[in-house]
Parts: C-alpha cells; structure tokens; sequence
C-alpha cells in the first residue's frame, strides 16, 4: 500500500524522503472518562465536593491497573447493586463506559457552543477546588433545586451582587452553563444586584474567552445612580440557549418575582439583604470581587479565576442534584 511522503530532510547534499506512519487513533483518557462514569451515576454522597479528591484518588489507583473498573473498584461510589445493573458480571472497561456516557448526553449539552462546552468537561474535573466555605451553600442549592423541581416548569435563582457587573453576571451565565451542561435547562438563573451599574466589559471578555457570545443588542436599559450606560446584551452559551443580560436592582421585573432562590456572591449583597422578597430560599456563597484587581498586568487571570471558581460551583451543584432527581424519580 502506498504511503504518502511526509517530510523531506536535507543531509550532506541528499534529498531523503520519511515516510509518514499513519497516524493512531486517539484513545479516551481512562480517568477523564471514568469520573464522567462517576458523576453520571455515583451516589448522592460520593458526588459531594467534600469527597471529590477521594473519588479521584480511587479512579486513578484502580485505573493504573488496566483500562476497566471492577464492581470491587467501583463500589464504593457507585454501590455494586447498580454497578452489576451496567457490567454485569464482569469489569466494566473505559470503552463501554465512554459507550454508556455517549447515550445519555443531554440535548441541551449537545446544543452548547463547542468551546463552551469543552470548558466545563474541564471544570467537571475540578470539583476538589470548590472550597471548604462553599460545601455547605453547595449542598443548599442542590437541595432546593430537588426540592423544587418539576419537569416542564422553570425553575428560577437570582445571583445577586452589589453591582451586578461582575460576579453575579459570571454567576448567572456560569449556572445557565451548567444547567445546560447536565441537562436541566429548566433551571434558569438571573443576575441582579443591590446598586446596579452596567455589565462590565472585563465580565464581558472572561466569559467571551471561553466561547461564551455575548453581543450588544442597541438597547440600553435604566441607568443606576452613577449614571453609567447600561448597555442590554445577548448572551449565548448555545444553540437556543441565551438570555438578555443588563445590569439591574434584583427587583428588576426581568427577573422572577415569587418561589425563585437567591444566590448571594457578595458579602456586601448578603449584608445589604438579610431577607429577600419572594425568595424560597437564601444561599449565601460568597467570592472576592475581581474587581480588586482592575489595572493589574493580572487582571484578565483574577476575572477568570472567578468565573472558574463559580462554575464549578454550578456545575457541582447540577451534577449532584440531576442524580438525586434520576434517583427520586423525578427525572429519567
């Protein structure tokens, strides 16, 4: 069979064809792949960021063995029951796992912008950097969202912030992400803030870099008190999936009014808002403003650490409460 030449050396005066070797297929990461097993159909506990490193930990040892999870390897985070129910009798290799993930991507997934949705395969993996002061607000949201939930209704949270320019914009876009991400696009989170000003253009660009489309539509809402132009934007994360975002007070009648959580990012906005009307719960997750770091050479890095850090926020809390739904029956 003819093979295509490649590369052409010079070498003491000579032409010398290489020829190519085909190139060989690419093959799934074992852990990339087995943790995506995991978070898919593990148990409420072992899905808690608290326990994520642990989870790790244990894919990797068992995965430096061979390209296959045994229902002694998996039990402990699956449980053998409902590990058996996929395997069999037998292991369960990194290919047939790949296969059972592949059935049951979410539409709403499919439809997310590529670069989108690369970007939370990779915050997916992250969970054991959400920190110790977010366990808890984590596990409230992913309870309420249980609680609440109801196929084919919308089921709102507001992220709030004094400003609504930066963290509750990077909140609300990042929770729509993983709604989407794990298939609950009925969950809709909304950005609103205390003493609001304008979408921040740094906010902008953090969620741009990675394939976020955020475009002006020519219309500006109602100024706050510093008088700012309050430009209104459309904001995609994919096909379908977008949503009109402006800096507003979070009793902003774009936002929900009634039986919507809130989610407080700021200490400032969790000071300010003790109470929140219309609010069925209160979760207070509070991050440093970015915005401490405007000016500096850094400043893009700090703005995408915080998007980072509350994406996996949303995406840990997503994950865990679609598999409390499959497992209430609430969700199939």
């Amino acid at each position: 069979m003819f093979r295509p030449l490649a590369v052409v050396s010079l070498c003491a005066g000579a032409l010398v064809a290489v020829r190519a070797e085909p190139p060989k297929p690419v093959e799934a990461n074992r852990v990339a792949t087995a943790l995506a097993f995991a978070h898919e159909y593990g148990t409420p506990d072992a899905l808690a960021p608290a326990n994520d490193r642990d989870l790790k930990v244990r894919l990797i040892s068992a995965l430096g063995k061979a390209p296959e999870l045994t229902a002694e390897d998996a039990g402990a985070f699956v449980g053998r029951a409902a590990f058996r129910a996929l395997a069999g009798d037998g292991p369960l290799t990194v290919t047939k796992m790949g296969e059972l993930l592949r059935a049951r991507v979410p539409k709403a997934r499919a439809d997310m912008h590529a670069k989108v949705r690369a970007h939370a395969d990779l915050l997916a993996t992250q969970f054991d950097a959400i920190g110790a002061l977010h366990h808890k607000p984590n596990d409230e949201l992913v309870k309420w969202i249980v609680k609440h939930y109801e196929p084919g209704k919308e089921l709102s949270a507001i992220v709030m912030c004094t400003g609504n320019t930066r963290r509750s914009m990077l909140g609300a876009t990042m929770g729509n992400v993983a709604a989407a991400y794990y298939g609950l696009p009925g969950v809709r989170f909304y950005s609103g803030g205390t003493n609001p000003d304008a979408f921040n253009p740094r906010t902008i660009a953090a969620l741009k870099e990675i394939g976020v489309e955020v475009e002006p539509t020519g219309k500006e809402a109602a100024r706050g008190k510093a008088d700012t132009p309050n430009p209104i934007y459309r904001v995609s994360w994919g096909k379908g999936l977008e949503a009109l975002e402006f800096s507003k007070k979070y009793t902003d009648p774009h936002n929900p009014r009634t039986g919507f959580a809130s989610i407080l990012v700021c200490s400032e906005a969790d000071d300010a808002c003790p109470v929140v009307p219309g609010a069925s719960a209160r979760v207070s997750v509070p991050y440093l403003d970015p915005k401490a770091f405007d000016g500096a050479p850094f400043e893009s890095a700090k703005y995408a650490e915080r998007r980072d850090d509350i994406g996996r926020f949303m995406l840990s809390a997503l994950m865990q409460a679609r598999r409390r739904l499959e497992l209430d029956g609430k969700l199939k």
